[in-house]
């Protein structure tokens, strides 16, 4: 009980909720400025340590991928915005890459909160969540990652592209897809919800039974 005081978690399908950041680049007033993107927010521990600088970079190098992916990059952590802005300047001149996107300041704790980016099992700081938020404002997805392991941006990517072309052509992806070990790249037909239509589908696409038919991402 005393854990779920301390902290929030939202699910995915919620709307994310209002609220006014201060950021690297200014105040933000989240989703509301992003409606019609795509958003990445994620969390690190802290300013100034390995694994999130090395985070940081790829994060800073992907940038172009998730432009074409209309999605948006916004990082946080549980630091003064001078220290966002001083370790923002260092990994430019000692690592030659330029922080591309907007860094949360949550110095008091509270956003991290209430969106469940802290984690008392884990100390006081945040862990490495992951937000994807759809054009709408709703939370699509959620990862949690501790702090000693850092996230992989690819799949990161992927999980956008996946929820996209869900969306678009309201199909299901597969595990690993595009690299999928049964289907490829090929995407599932979501299954039929009555006898007639499970019986049509077997003619309509390539099916190993009716509950699993799949056809081309096209």
């Amino acid at each position: 009980m005393e854990n779920q005081e301390l902290s929030g978690f939202p699910l995915i399908g919620d709307k994310f909720p209002e609220m006014s950041v201060q950021t690297t680049e200014g105040k933000i007033n989240l989703p509301k400025d992003y409606s019609g993107k795509w958003v990445v927010l994620f969390s690190h521990p802290g300013d100034f340590t390995p694994v999130c600088t090395t985070e940081f970079v790829s994060f800073a190098k992907k940038k172009g991928e998730f432009d074409k992916l209309n999605t948006e990059l916004i990082g946080l952590s549980i630091d003064q915005v001078f220290s966002h802005i001083k370790w923002d300047e260092w990994i430019k001149e000692k690592l030659d890459t330029e922080i591309n996107f907007p860094i949360i300041a949550d110095a008091n704790g509270d956003i991290s909160k209430k969106i469940g980016m802290i984690h008392p099992g884990k100390g006081s700081q945040t862990v490495r969540a992951v937000f994807i938020i759809d054009p709408k404002g709703l939370i699509r997805l959620i990862l949690y990652y501790p702090q000693e392991i850092g996230r992989n941006m690819d799949e990161i990517i992927r999980s956008i592209k996946a929820l996209q072309v869900s969306d678009e052509k309201g199909v299901a992806v597969p595990a690993n897809w595009p690299n999928n070990e049964i289907i490829k790249d090929r995407v599932i037909v979501p299954p039929a919800s009555d006898k007639a239509a499970a019986r049509k589908r077997l003619e309509e696409y390539d099916c190993y039974d009716w509950w699993f038919c799949h056809k081309e991402n096209k």
